[in-house]
């Protein structure tokens, strides 16, 4: 028997303190974990009531995955899907963009970079709280977190809009703070970019609304150190860029407003394993794994959603697995079982 070492499930509300430990490791910045008990497990309660709703389109749901060692219950990491941005208060992005100023007197033209507030990605889905804990990323299981979301999507297509979205986490020091912030958002809020990333992890990110200048920003006014972070991801994420480029997300601009971190969209129907997935009923249980290709699955539809790494192939029926895996993921002769190669 091949036994599936990890799989994707839905997060629930006994994950709540394994959730917490998780959280305390991320290093801060990272709004969508926040190392907070009752946000946490606010989180979990929407979670839940999203897997649960009968919809037709993307209202404002949250689907909270966990990676779960099979044999252990051990939880070893969490993503999420968010179903629609800018619904409940709008979803703010810095836009780059340049302007031109020509001097006569000087015979000059000089070229300056604004950031510009908008809210360009309303109606978006948004992937992200991407989080592998540090002792298990090796083995591919953060390519199993990050693609199972996709294959969530896919099988789930009417809950999500046309595109999708990204935000990375952006670059901080090595006591927590962002360049970006001291540099632009303390200066009209006077908060530590801990204090701001909490209340946004919190409460949302409407104060940003309220305070925040509505006037474009001059990138030159910044400090050197703000400039030289916008549009780069935290070193830690620089694999979760790599994998999002995989996908066919694309970098044109946009940055986090708090740590001027990159966001990354693409077409949802685009997105390579959204693209590349097939769906089909399993036509043959296999004594082992002999043989067969290495590929990303998932089976069940909402709470009973789950994915892992295994082996497939194709025959006339649908889809060879080995019997030993199907058993511990829950399929059976006939169940659908959607595909991609890992």
């Amino acid at each position: 028997m091949d036994p599936v070492t990890w799989h994707i499930r839905p997060a629930r509300a006994d994950d709540l303190d394994a959730l917490l430990e998780l959280a305390h490791l991320t290093g801060g910045g990272f709004t969508n974990l926040p190392p907070d008990r009752d946000a946490l497990a606010a989180r979990l309660v929407k979670s839940e009531a999203s897997f649960t709703a009968s919809l037709t389109g993307p209202v404002d749901e949250m689907y909270l995955l966990i990676l779960e060692q099979t044999s252990t219950r051990r939880i070893g990491g969490t993503a999420a899907v968010f179903s629609r941005v800018g619904s409940e208060w709008p979803f703010y992005s810095y836009k780059i963009s340049s302007a031109s100023q020509t001097s006569r007197a000087l015979g000059k033209t000089f070229s300056m970079q604004l950031l510009n507030l908008v809210t360009d990605h309303d109606g978006a889905s948004e992937v992200g709280g991407l989080f592998l804990h540090p002792d298990l990323r090796t083995g591919g299981l953060g390519r199993l977190l990050a693609r199972s979301r996709y294959l969530f999507i896919a099988g789930h297509r009417e809950r999500f809009a046309a595109k999708l979205l990204a935000e990375l986490r952006g670059v901080l020091t090595d006591d927590g703070d962002s360049p970006f912030w001291d540099s632009l958002g303390r200066r009209f809020f006077g908060m530590e970019f801990r204090d701001a990333d909490k209340f946004n992890g919190l409460n949302g990110n409407q104060f940003i609304a309220d305070l925040m200048p509505k006037q474009p920003v001059y990138v030159a006014l910044l400090s050197e150190a703000a400039q030289a972070v916008i549009g780069h991801p935290h070193p830690r994420g620089v694999p979760a860029l790599k994998m999002l480029e995989t996908e066919g997300f694309r970098y044109e601009n946009y940055v986090d407003i708090f740590d001027g971190g990159p966001t990354v969209t693409c077409p949802t129907e685009s997105v390579r394993t959204i693209a590349a997935s097939r769906a089909a009923p399993v036509g043959e249980l296999a004594e082992g794994s002999g043989g067969l290709p290495r590929a990303l699955l998932a089976a069940g539809r909402l709470g009973e959603f789950r994915s892992w790494i295994g082996h497939a192939d194709w025959c006339a029926d649908g889809l060879v697995l080995p019997a030993g895996e199907a058993e511990l993921m829950r399929v059976g002769l006939g169940d659908e079982v959607r595909h991609v190669g890992f």
